[in-house]
């Protein structure tokens, strides 16, 4: 998709125009990919010399929102007190430059216990136009990561080209997605599991990428027009049995809360609390829930394979371009090659926190 043009004419094009588009191009996919989507078989694969998670947890549940505009903004105090009051805390990704975001309210939300990321910079679909583009912005990206104290980073619609993204001064990246055949930018890892973007042979620390798991609500909810969270259960039903990573990315900008007027483009916040409740009733004493940061330093404080390096995760035929050049030039593997593992510090909380003695290096 020649994502410049997309963008240059979307702002033009009415939202229920956009929406009713989106929607019949949407259910051509479904019908073309139901049997690999939500759940392909092919993602559930373990990788090899896999530990499991910590403190014997069954799998592992990582809840994060993306936030587009200042509608979704509005919601974030409201969606944060419905989390709160079922005991989770999700991880929050605020667009620097496209709308205001008030530092009371970021300050508030990490005293509370939330996690903070960046998400792209403007959201405009540039980000990885060239090579200029990019270096241009990011400076500004890696200031806004050190102003806001997170080294979390996620990108707009799903583009990534994860060893640009490598410069970036993070720990971890939440840029791709195990399998997704709505998504623009269509490039699926084909893992239920993170993995370590590091180039060879490269001194820098490289990071941790975790690919979403569960289907997008904006997908779910207004594409297709779910009116049950069913989809999100059986995806989750399934990953809790394979041992894998449960990350959900929802729109606080769609979700419509009591009072609010119904919209196109929106769905009942009910949806999603409800998944919560199903979350913590059935696999409340069986998944560790983690923030983003928390997974990357287990993840990251894990011994790779004694041959092999970091062991490269398996080919995907749904690899984009340019995460099929990072395969063949080694930057997608399992775990942290060696002499790119976490800081000593590190290793020594994880393993006081974790009990899992004899994987950590």
């Amino acid at each position: 998709m020649n994502f410049d043009f997309y963008y240059t004419v979307r702002p033009f094009i009415p939202r229920w125009i956009q929406i009713e588009l989106r929607r019949r191009i949407t259910a051509w996919q479904y019908r073309r990919n139901r049997q690999c989507w939500p759940v392909s078989e092919l993602a559930g694969a373990p990788p090899p010399f896999w530990p499991g998670w910590p403190q014997g947890k069954r799998f592992a549940v990582v809840l994060t929102h993306d936030i587009e505009r200042a509608n979704g903004v509005k919601h974030c105090e409201a969606l944060a007190s419905l989390e709160e009051e079922r005991g989770f805390r999700s991880a929050v990704a605020f667009v620097p430059l496209r709308y205001e975001t008030p530092e009371p309210l970021r300050r508030s939300l990490a005293g509370r216990g939330f996690e903070i990321m960046v998400h792209d910079l403007y959201h405009d679909g540039k980000l990885f136009r060239n090579w200029h583009t990019f270096t241009d912005r990011r400076r500004s990206i890696d200031e806004f990561l050190h102003r806001w104290e997170t080294r979390g980073f996620c990108t707009g619609a799903m583009q990534h080209n994860l060893p640009w993204i490598s410069h970036l001064d993070i720990d971890y990246s939440v840029s791709t997605y195990d399998v997704d055949p709505f998504e623009p930018h269509a490039c699926g890892l084909g893992r239920i599991f993170p993995c370590w973007v590091h180039a060879p042979d490269s001194k820098t620390r490289g990071f941790i990428e975790m690919p979403y798991t569960l289907p997008q609500d904006f997908t779910a909810f207004v594409l297709l027009r779910q009116e049950s969270n069913a989809i999100w259960r059986r995806k989750l039903d399934w990953i809790a049995s394979q041992g894998g990573m449960a990350l959900i990315k929802t729109h606080p900008d769609y979700m419509v809360f009591p009072g609010e007027r119904k919209r196109i483009d929106g769905y009942p916040v009910e949806l999603y609390t409800d998944f919560l409740d199903y979350l913590a009733r059935r696999y409340g004493d069986e998944a560790w829930f983690a923030q983003p940061s928390e997974v990357a330093r287990f993840w990251r404080g894990l011994c790779p394979p004694k041959t092999g390096g970091g062991a490269a995760i398996p080919f995907r035929e749904t690899f984009c371009r340019t995460c099929r050049e990072a395969h063949a030039a080694g930057w997608l593997n399992h775990y942290p090659t060696r002499g790119a593992l976490a800081r000593p510090a590190e290793f020594a909380e994880i393993a006081e926190q974790r009990k899992i003695s004899g994987h950590i290096c």
